[in-house]
């Protein structure tokens, strides 16, 4: 097809018809995609054009000539600036519509898999329900600026109410700003590496209230930190460690591996799915509790019955999702590669009186063939990976280990649905999917899926 590309600073309408899967507006003009933020599925925008490429343009709305139903008013006064949030100006009915659609469509388009997922489990609450946050600083004329970077920058925009977070979060992290600003304590510079305060690294345990603060920071001691401890703890009594992260290197990467506990015992504890756990700044906890709760009780359905013995949980982290199966199994085996994750593991286990677990810290595909090798035979097996999904010669290993039954927790519908094709390439059945909304008002969405062994 021929078409005149777009050029910037081109003024243009357009009709928006989908979302792209980073969340911005996707609509075409002369045949050539054109990419808007803020923008949502039946607006009619007048755009400006900021980039141009060959086959692609990216759009910046001037005015709204027809407003999508879906279309709400913005309640944060940093959206979109921030890059936090994509969907916080369309309705949350809008946004599950889209978050069912994205699995359904990666289902159907990169796994080529019969299945159609269910609609995705929505959250009950969703504003305030993050249990982490970790907050890039930046010094501009004297203050300290704590928030979130713009999208495709690190350039921090200012936020210290935001919605996603749990309200106290503002307190700390002004107090920490008043602080630093005091004495008058640098940020950290990525250009010139030069700086002390990289990130302010919260956590929060929504059923115990324990409060975890940690300064991820260009060094190995902080200035005046009794005067910051005694401001902290004086607000809120509910903060029970601070902690300083130590990373030193010239890096995107937030923590370093070294901790210092400044006050407190260097953890919280939580309670999930009626197990208590101990999380350290390094642990793996689902950021939204209440939706966790949901989503293990239904890997939990999917994955044990009455003839369910043997359960390996890959990429096991604290060891969340397979304890809260732990009693209705034999044997419970955790894998995760990361030592303080493990270590963390072992603590949950006897925290909870669970004799029957062990955990293996090892990388998973090695710690597969370790398990297939000493002739472990799991009737269940647990897949809850990183972003870019299970490595081909794990899945190779687990299918040669022959569990009766597969659970894959995934974060990404993409990497999902390609790993899901292996899998039905090598044996087994993909049976059910329900995707479940833990990160409400952003792109992300989990997903839990059920594959059987072919008989």
């Amino acid at each position: 097809m021929f078409f005149i590309s777009l050029r910037k600073n081109d003024i243009i309408e357009i009709d928006i018809t989908g979302f792209s899967s980073e969340g911005s507006g996707v609509g075409h003009y002369d045949g050539q995609a054109v990419f808007v933020s803020g923008a949502a599925p039946g607006d009619r925008l007048q755009c400006i054009i900021i980039k141009a490429k060959k086959n692609y343009a990216i759009g910046k709305i001037q005015h709204i000539l027809k407003a999508s139903e879906d279309r709400i008013i913005p309640d944060c006064p940093v959206f979109p600036r921030c890059g936090g949030c994509q969907y916080r100006h369309i309705s949350y009915e809008a946004e599950l519509g889209i978050k069912t659609q994205k699995v359904r469509d990666a289902f159907r388009r990169i796994g080529h898999l019969d299945i159609i997922p269910s609609d995705t489990v929505g959250a009950e609450q969703p504003d305030r329900y993050r249990n982490k946050a970790q907050y890039p600083t930046e010094t501009s004329g004297g203050r300290l600026l704590t928030g979130f970077y713009a999208p495709f920058s690190h350039r921090v925009i200012d936020c210290k109410n935001c919605l996603l977070q749990p309200a106290e979060f503002s307190d700390i992290l002004k107090i920490i700003s008043r602080w630093s600003e005091k004495f008058k304590i640098p940020s950290y510079n990525e250009a010139t590496g030069k700086g002390l305060l990289r990130h302010i690294y919260i956590r929060k345990a929504f059923m115990t209230g324990e409060i975890m603060v940690c300064l991820v920071i260009n060094g190995d001691k902080i200035f005046k930190k009794d005067e910051l401890i005694s401001a902290l703890i004086k607000a809120n009594s509910n903060i029970k460690t601070v902690l300083l992260n130590i990373n030193t290197d010239n890096t995107n990467v937030i923590m370093g591996k070294t901790e210092k506990v400044l006050y407190g015992k260097g953890y919280i504890e939580d309670i999930l799915c009626g197990k208590r756990f101990r999380i350290s700044p390094l642990s793996f906890y689902q950021v939204n509790h209440r939706q966790a709760e949901r989503l293990y009780k239904k890997a939990s359905e999917f994955a044990v019955d009455s003839n369910t013995k043997t359960l390996v949980d890959m990429y096991c982290g604290a060891g969340t999702i397979g304890l809260t199966m732990a009693d209705k199994v034999e044997k419970l085996i955790g894998v995760e590669i990361v030592p303080e994750a493990v270590e963390d593991a072992k603590i949950n286990a006897m925290l909870n009186n669970t004799e029957n677990a062990r955990f293996i810290c090892a990388d998973a595909k090695e710690a597969a063939k370790k398990l297939k090798d000493e002739g472990i035979k799991p009737d269940t097996v647990i897949l809850d990976p990183p972003r870019k999904g299970c490595d081909s010669e794990l899945l190779s290993t687990v299918c040669e280990m022959a569990p009766e039954k597969i659970v894959y927790v995934s974060c990404d519908p993409a990497t999902l649905a390609r790993d899901l094709t292996i899998l039905e390439e090598k044996g087994y059945k993909t049976e059910k999917a329900v995707p479940f909304d833990l990160f409400p008002r952003t792109v992300h969405v989990e997903c839990v899926t059920l594959l059987i062994k072919n008989r």
